[in-house]
């Protein structure tokens, strides 16, 4: 081969090099292009979306009014910080992670001035479980906290400030056990990288309207550099908040009838006799509604032997005592059995074979008729007039009044107490009815027990006229739903609504110690003994309701380990409706009625005066 073909040869072979060249340049070219003209907004979607912090909003709680527009439950920010734990992870194993998230902590601990709450263990469950959460360090911090945060000259990356919505109560005690609690809701979403949880009623009215006061989530997209920290905000869904509540309650007779039990376990609920509307319910003790957030307080709630935490207003069951004799009145007389003229001998006691009940004037009431044996509330007087009546329409009166039911008031948690009959007893204790039975609950003892609500509401049916109303705590409805109506006549209630007002305005009444000086009020006091016979104690009741002439209000209230309802009960009665009527003369509570209550039509009713004779005692 001479020079010039091997010239050629290398020529050649040049050649094909530069092509092969000129074609992967090209290629390469061609792959440049691709990503980043063709491709360019994909890949610079991914790029933003790898930037993107999703943040859910929780919709605002509504808020609890009273009746006049006094806030019962709100909303407020409570401030804390947080670590974005994806910003601060390390390469290898996560306990590296946990080191660099342990001493972001002790840095900020120390320019904050705040003590380490998070364990390692805490910091890795968050980071194999909720990795894409934040991770709270310190919630609900202070003041001082937040100024020191403001003035930190180099902000730590991944760390931010977290303001979260927590509920507030103004007045944290004023009726706890009917507003209820709140707790935490975490949502089901995997939509956002960040979110702020919810809240969640978990007791009383809280619980009762979650679903109205419960808002609806909105959204925030931010875009974050590589140390975590937003450059802009993308787009924002805006949170609807839920509905504002007005309940029936009176904030004002509220604290009233709170401070008339405090320093005894016990009960008292206030109903406009109306409508149904509960204007105030009270159980002691009570407990302050923020001191759930504290581990500390609420546990020494928990083991409170006086347990704070029961309604006593609608869970308590105590035999009514005397309380219960006007309804053994009303059932003799629609009955037929008796006539208010009957007078009955009082000796001091009631025998009946070898059982003797004792009346509370050991010397005897002599010789009382109805009026005067409501006034005095005489044993011997009732229990003889339960025995001529018959249980079977004692029973018909109490269960048309809606004893041993839950009155279906809007909390949970509610007891129907108990209202026994022959099958009851056979089933408990294996023995019949006897008249001794009877006899006892015509006084309102044995086994008959019942809530405050449920003799508030029977206060609020003699008052109005017979009509019983379903106990209604939101305030939305202009008229009560009625749920029966007793049918009692004009001269039955004339009795003993007049007795009722004599136990109050007798210089010897025993409620005389309720009496207003310039208000009629007529009640019934009760006392109900429980526990072992050597170590007996007392419920103390009283039922009221005023001005008698045109009733606006209805009472009940009931004293654990009191001496007597005309004692213990009465007094705190009168400081209670005092109260009340000193609002109403300065406008601050319930307004007068317009006029008398007109009679409601409704469908069949549970006719008391029709019950069946029979059965024993």
């Amino acid at each position: 081969m001479n020079w010039s073909e091997l010239m050629d040869d290398e020529g050649i072979r040049l050649r094909l090099l530069l092509a092969g060249m000129l074609v992967a340049f090209l290629g390469l070219a061609s792959v440049f292009w691709n990503i980043q003209v063709v491709r360019e907004s994909e890949f610079q979607s991914s790029q933003i979306r790898q930037t993107m912090r999703g943040v859910r909003l929780p919709g605002p709680r509504g808020r609890i009014w009273d009746r006049h527009g006094t806030l019962l439950a709100g909303n407020r920010p409570s401030y804390g910080i947080a670590l974005y734990v994806e910003e601060l992870r390390q390469p290898g194993h996560a306990s590296n992670t946990v080191n660099k998230v342990e001493a972001v902590l002790d840095t900020l601990g120390r320019r904050l001035g705040l003590k380490r709450e998070l364990t390692r263990d805490e910091i890795l469950m968050h980071i194999r479980k909720r990795r894409p959460l934040p991770l709270v360090a310190w919630a609900g911090i202070d003041e001082r906290a937040m100024a020191r945060w403001a003035e930190m000259p180099d902000p730590l990356p991944g760390v931010d400030i977290l303001a979260e919505p927590v509920r507030h109560y103004p007045a944290p005690t004023l009726a706890s056990h009917v507003l209820g609690y709140v707790g935490r809701l975490e949502p089901d979403d995997d939509t956002y990288d960040y979110y702020l949880p919810d809240m969640e009623g978990r007791a009383g009215m809280e619980l009762t309207l979650n679903s109205r006061l419960s808002g609806e989530a909105g959204g925030r997209l931010l875009q974050v550099d590589a140390s975590g920290f937003t450059h802009r905000e993308q787009s924002t869904k805006n949170p609807r908040p839920g509905e504002d509540v007005v309940l029936t309650l009176d904030a004002a007779i509220q604290r009233l009838a709170e401070e008339g039990l405090v320093g005894w376990r016990g009960a008292c609920v206030v109903i406009d006799p109306r409508n149904g509307d509960v204007l105030a319910m009270a159980s002691s003790p009570t407990f302050p509604i923020d001191a759930l957030r504290d581990v500390a307080r609420y546990g020494a709630l928990a083991t409170n032997p006086a347990r704070p935490f029961i309604n006593r207003a609608i869970a308590g069951l105590y035999p009514p005592g005397s309380t219960f004799k006007p309804l053994v009145a009303f059932a003799a007389l629609e009955g037929h059995r008796t006539t208010p003229d009957v007078v009955v001998d009082c000796p001091g006691y009631f025998a009946l074979g070898s059982m003797r009940i004792a009346c509370w004037r050991t010397s005897g009431h002599g010789p009382v008729a109805m009026r005067k044996a409501i006034e005095q509330s005489c044993n011997a007087y009732f229990c003889t007039l339960g025995l001529e009546c018959g249980y079977p329409r004692i029973y018909h009166m109490a269960e048309a009044m809606g004893l041993g039911r839950k009155t279906e008031i809007d909390l949970a948690g509610e007891s129907g107490g108990l209202l026994p009959d022959e099958r009851w007893k056979q089933k408990v204790h294996h023995d019949g009815w006897r008249s001794g039975d009877t006899a006892n609950i015509s006084i309102g003892q044995g086994f008959l027990l019942t809530t405050p609500l449920q003799m508030a509401m029977f206060a609020a049916t003699i008052a109005n006229g017979g009509f019983v109303y379903r106990p209604r705590l939101v305030a939305e409805q202009t008229e009560g739903e009625l749920v029966n109506d007793m049918h009692w006549s004009p001269e039955n209630l004339a009795v003993v609504r007049g007795g009722m007002h004599d136990v109050v305005a007798s210089p010897v009444g025993t409620g005389k110690r309720a009496a207003l000086p310039d208000v009629s009020v007529a009640g019934k006091t009760g006392s109900a003994e429980y526990g072992p016979r050597e170590h007996r104690r007392k419920y103390a009741w009283m039922i009221v309701f005023a001005p008698v002439e045109s009733p606006r209000y209805a009472v009940a209230m009931v004293l654990e380990d009191a001496m007597s309802g005309g004692t213990s009960t009465a007094p705190r009665l009168h400081d209670l409706l005092a109260g009340i009527f000193a609002l109403e003369r300065g406008g601050q509570s319930a307004e007068p009625a317009d006029g008398p209550a007109v009679r409601p039509t409704i469908g069949p009713s549970l006719d008391p005066s029709i019950a069946p004779d029979g059965g024993r005692g």
